[in-house]
């Protein structure tokens, strides 16, 4: 099953067929919103609005934990992540779809782990997006016709100020090419539930940096959001026939297997009250 994570201005997907609103229980609490389930061509999908509909929760309040672990207990393996960002870069203007290859994370208010005390796990986020699902983002966009750069470095800031200018800078000079607020702990999480995980990242302006940026007002971002999310759909309607091609397929890259050789607590060491909790996203690794 594809899960859409939906970001600012995209609280819907076109044409899906057989819908119906779920409520999924989490032990990590709630997740943001009830999940449309559906089928899109043929293809299961999942929808949450990452902000819930009405854009009710800001950055730091999303139950990021609660989100994964919610789309894991509805079977989802493939999870397409779509965001709202700055522009840090003159050659990425408004409009431009970033298919991110790299994060760097800024927060320090979330939850990044469903591990912890009891039972610690250590997985590998050199490589923090999946490849296959990038693969199939850059041919849809290019059939599509969308404006898209494939790869690129994502600052991922606490919120829900926006930087100033001399964070700007810094994270320029530290070759970040878009900045938002809400894929960290996201893409973390999805790695320890063993999910494939791609984000596509939608450029609404230039961060403050840029000698234009105080000439931009709200209603030209609020239509450049709009415009942004209109493609967002069209680039979800066209993805979803590549992947249901390879639907079953285990993935080149080990996204399904990323607890393999993570679990590093012994066994009889292990916390059986986490360990419950962590049926749905590790289930696969504990119960061998």
């Amino acid at each position: 099953m594809l899960a859409v994570i939906g970001g600012s201005g995209v609280y819907a997907i076109d044409g899906l067929s057989q819908t119906r609103w779920v409520k999924v229980a989490s032990p990590f609490g709630e997740p943001s919103d009830e999940i449309l389930l559906g089928e899109l061509d043929g293809q299961p999908l999942a929808f949450l609005p990452r902000h819930g509909r009405g854009h009710r929760l800001p950055p730091s309040a999303i139950n990021f934990r609660a989100n994964i672990d919610a789309l894991k207990r509805l079977g989802v393996t493939q999870v397409i992540s779509v965001s709202a960002v700055g522009s840090l870069r003159a050659e990425l203007p408004p409009g431009t779809f970033v298919i991110v290859d790299q994060f760097i994370d800024r927060t320090f208010a979330r939850d990044k782990s469903f591990f912890g005390t009891g039972l610690v796990a250590h997985v590998s986020m050199a490589h923090p997006v999946c490849s296959r699902l990038g693969d199939a983002l850059q041919g849809a966009a290019t059939d599509a016709a969308l404006r898209h750069v494939r790869g690129g470095t994502y600052l991922v800031m606490e919120g829900p100020q926006f930087s100033s200018k001399a964070e700007s800078e810094l994270y320029r000079s530290w070759n970040c090419d878009v900045i938002g607020m809400t894929n960290m702990p996201e893409a973390k999480l999805a790695r320890e539930a063993e999910l494939c995980y791609a984000t596509v990242a939608m450029v609404t302006d230039f961060d403050c940096w840029h000698p234009d940026h105080d000439h931009v007002s709200v209603e030209m971002i609020v239509r450049t959001l709009h415009a942004n999310a209109e493609h967002a759909r069209t680039l979800v309607r066209t993805v979803a026939p590549r992947l249901l091609q390879a639907a079953g397929a285990t993935c080149p890259h080990g996204c399904q297997h990323a607890l393999e050789y993570a679990l590093i607590t012994a066994p009889a060491a292990r916390d059986p009250v986490l360990c419950g909790r962590l049926g749905a996203i590790a289930g696969r690794v504990l119960n061998r």
